[in-house]
């Protein structure tokens, strides 16, 4: 079977089915409205709901454990935790349209389930503590105003270095792009590479990074492309001046760390989630960074992403579904911690949480100062639009301009499907 890992929700910035039978059938020990109580009689305690809550299938030890720990804790209802181990979101997409019905999910909010009327908007929720998320995560879960999905935990991207290796080479950690043009050609020699980030050379994994870099963005104003722009040509021209400084070709891919543990590069873009593995191998010879700015204009930027728990519409339940999301994302600040930093390193999502987490270091200081997302109205075939593009002119030397004009009619394009 098939299954769905973290990196596969966040590709864009990636078991025992407990028993969830009558999960969908409604107790609410109200008395009917015939029935009559004289004064000073008590009416019965109303009796806990049932609700189903799907997870995909964490590769992490202990985490489905700690889930159901979770919602036995809850007394208000009962829920029943459903883990389901093959493809996580061909099946959630299909009970969506058609059921069974979860009540509370794990996925990210899209623009297609917004307009499709399945998912409850959760402003109510949300809306005391609000400020305690970083502005663009939040960004991420809202469409049209209004909000429909409550953070869970967070991974980020970050570019990591060998202090030793700049240090030899005589190179400050780069905070512009052409600080980091320079030094990766620095560092590249005896038979190591500059920068790793990607067999691509860096398109996926750098798109995003490079238009913040500029002060530019995937969509603006939640509604037009946001790098129409001569800025944008400027900022990807910088990924083929690093021809020569990458590292291609390497075993695995940017997502693993092997290569920067294997000292074959000097810097590496890649997940947060690597940090423990990077740890023992390395010592404390290793920093982290933000992606550079182009120049004073643009901004240090750390992709930020990960999966939000929503309430279905079409739940029998859904008051009950919101509270149940409120008590364990927003009031128990035990379990988001644990759930975030227990089981790989991950970083939790509110910032008055992620304070407690010393661990993350100067990586809970990028999160809050650079965390960026793509946003909702950001669609698959719109990255794919811009990441082809931002490959012919890195790998290829393409025109920057010409590639990136037709990325934005692409992406135009996509954005009015969305907006008919």
């Amino acid at each position: 079977m098939r299954k769905t890992s973290r990196r596969t929700f966040l590709a864009l910035a990636g078991t025992t089915v407990l028993s969830a039978c009558g999960s969908n059938t409604v107790q609410t020990g109200n008395a009917p409205p015939s029935t009559a109580y004289s004064a000073g009689v008590t009416r019965p305690k109303p009796k806990p709901v049932d609700l189903t809550q799907w997870y995909h299938p964490y590769p992490e030890a202990g985490v489905q454990e700690a889930v159901t720990r979770y919602a036995a804790a809850y007394q208000k209802s009962k829920v029943a935790v459903q883990w389901n181990p093959d493809d996580y979101e061909t099946k959630l997409n299909a009970a969506l349209q058609a059921g069974p019905v979860p009540d509370v999910f794990e996925g990210q909010v899209t623009v297609e389930r917004v307009r499709q009327n399945l998912l409850v908007p959760l402003d109510d929720v949300i809306g005391p503590v609000r400020g305690d998320f970083n502005p663009s995560v939040l960004a991420a879960q809202t469409v049209d105003g209004k909000t429909y999905g409550i953070p869970q935990a967070l991974d980020t991207q970050v570019l990591f270095y060998r202090k030793s290796f700049l240090q030899e080479a005589g190179v400050q950690p780069p905070q512009t792009l052409d600080e980091l043009v320079d030094a990766a050609k620095k560092l590249s020699k005896d038979g190591v590479k500059g920068l790793f980030a990607g067999n691509d050379a860096g398109a996926a994994a750098l798109a995003g990074p490079l238009l913040w870099s500029a002060g530019l963005d995937y969509v603006k104003d939640g509604k037009s492309v946001g790098f129409d722009d001569p800025r944008t040509a400027t900022a990807f021209a910088k990924l083929h001046e690093l021809n020569g400084s990458l590292l291609l070709g390497a075993a695995t891919d940017w997502p693993d760390p092997l290569p920067f543990i294997d000292g074959i590069t000097a810097m590496q873009w890649t997940w947060l989630w690597n940090l423990p593995k990077i740890q023992d191998t390395l010592k404390d010879d290793f920093g982290v960074l933000a992606f550079p700015r182009l120049d004073a204009a643009g901004a240090p930027s750390v992709p930020v992403g990960g999966l939000s728990a929503m309430v279905h519409t079409k739940s029998l339940n859904p008051n009950a579904a919101k509270d149940f999301v409120k008590w364990l994302w927003l009031e128990r600040v035990d379990f988001q911690q644990e759930f975030a930093t227990k089981f790989g390193f991950h970083l939790p999502a509110r910032l008055s949480v992620l304070d407690k987490v010393t661990s993350a270091g100067d990586a809970a200081k990028l999160v809050k100062e650079n965390g960026r997302t793509a946003g909702p109205l950001w669609t698959p075939a719109a990255n794919t639009a811009l990441v082809d593009a931002l490959g012919r002119i890195a790998r290829d030397g393409a025109d920057p301009a010409t590639e990136t004009k037709a990325a934005v009619e692409a992406v135009k394009a996509e954005l009015g499907r969305l907006s008919a």
